[in-house]
């Protein structure tokens, strides 16, 4: 290798590394003050897991954890079902209903997050349905389920459906032989479009914010109430967050690096059959 190539792949990683510095050093910063005993990043402090105590100790933090997380898994399964339900509809019908249904699942994807929320908010009202657990269930599933409907059209369409056409002509219903035959082949785009409503769910703040009933609270829209009062009893139950963000980044860490590790060891158990 010659001079000038070695110094083109030096370059080219030295861009990935800035690329992803800038991707993560605020995560990365908030993992550092997580272990620091003060309220203000920018400031010194010593090394403490106050944070980490004050997470799991406030009831009033925990109180926003598990409404968040809660809603996340509910919406998330909810789309998950509609969603995998959907993509099955849409690719199984003609030519013309599936280029519209496609078309039409895709709008709340392209759309801005401020016009589906104040859509959803002005629906609710026409039909007289006050804010409630239902209402802000029913607008994390309008955001969630178009992107499991993209997960797991791929899938379908990667499938042998000469399969499915096999065990109807065998005698199976419609119904086992989708159980049995469609969805072991299209599982991992349903366990994606889980995982993505998930951190949708997780994510969101506006659709939250104009479907929550009264005196519902999650991070998101905590976090954003706290930092225009600015208060020093919301700093300190804020830089508890911080800790919550370290968790999160970790598992989710983990996650990744044995869902790689797990795919390297399939595949060279594949190249060895």
């Amino acid at each position: 290798m010659n001079k000038k190539a070695i110094a083109i792949k030096c370059a080219k990683a030295a861009f990935i590394g800035l690329v992803l510095l800038l991707l993560y050093a605020p995560i990365l910063l908030l993992a550092v003050y997580s272990f620091l005993d003060t309220d203000v990043i920018g400031t010194s402090g010593d090394f403490s897991f106050v944070h980490y105590r004050a997470l799991f100790t406030d009831s009033k933090v925990l109180t926003m954890i598990g409404n968040t997380f809660g809603l996340a898994f509910a919406s998330a399964a909810l789309s998950t079902v509609l969603g995998t339900l959907g993509a099955l509809g849409i690719f199984y019908s003609k030519k013309r209903v599936k280029a519209s249904m496609n078309a039409v699942s895709r709008i709340p994807i392209i759309n801005a997050e401020i016009v589906t929320a104040l859509a959803l908010a002005i629906t609710f009202v026409a039909f007289g349905l006050p804010k409630s657990y239902f209402t802000l269930l029913i607008g994390h599933m309008v955001i969630c389920t178009p992107f499991v409907v993209l997960s797991v059209m791929p899938k379908l369409k990667q499938m042998d459906n000469s399969l499915y056409e096999a065990a109807l002509d065998l005698g199976a219903s419609p119904a086992k032989a989708l159980f049995k035959v469609v969805l072991p082949q299209i599982i991992p785009g349903v366990i994606s479009g889980f995982m993505l409503a998930i951190t949708l769910s997780l994510d969101d703040y506006i659709v939250t914010f104009y479907t929550r009933p009264s005196g519902f609270e999650t991070i998101s829209t905590y976090v954003f109430s706290a930092t225009t009062r600015g208060n020093a009893h919301t700093a300190a139950t804020l830089s508890s967050f911080w800790a919550l963000t370290t968790i999160i980044f970790v598992v989710i860490l983990i996650v990744v690096i044995s869902a790689n590790l797990a795919g390297r060891r399939k595949d060279k158990t594949e190249v060895r059959r």
